[in-house]
């Protein structure tokens, strides 16, 4: 989170952040994910970029982070932390309107 610039840790309101050590299978069935390895990370909510100021005010957003998957996805203890920073900055990233597709090619550009 402290890695994130301050403009962006300010519109973080109302934004839950949960680590659970696997996603459930309701979720892996919803998003066609088989393996409950292959899923890192969850943003549930509605994107900054969709709301509108006649929205009235919603339960908190959420971001999930998987715990176990993370860990396998980081190959080794040297890579963990960031791992985790990648996979938060990623949902954090659906909170304010990008899709995967933007999120990846941003990727690209900042390895």
């Amino acid at each position: 989170m402290e890695d994130l610039p301050q403009e962006f840790r300010e519109k973080l309101e109302n934004v839950e952040i949960f680590v659970e050590d696997y996603p459930d299978r309701e979720t892996l069935a919803d998003l066609g994910i088989r393996s409950r390895l292959d899923l890192l990370g969850l943003y549930v909510g509605t994107p900054i970029t969709k709301r509108s100021v006649f929205q009235q005010t919603s339960l908190p957003d959420r971001i999930y982070l998987y715990r176990v998957p993370i860990l396998r996805a980081a190959g080794g203890r040297h890579r963990i932390a960031e791992t985790i920073r990648e996979v938060f900055i990623h949902e954090v990233g659906h909170h304010f309107g990008f899709d995967d597709r933007q999120l990846e090619e941003m990727e690209r550009r900042t390895e």
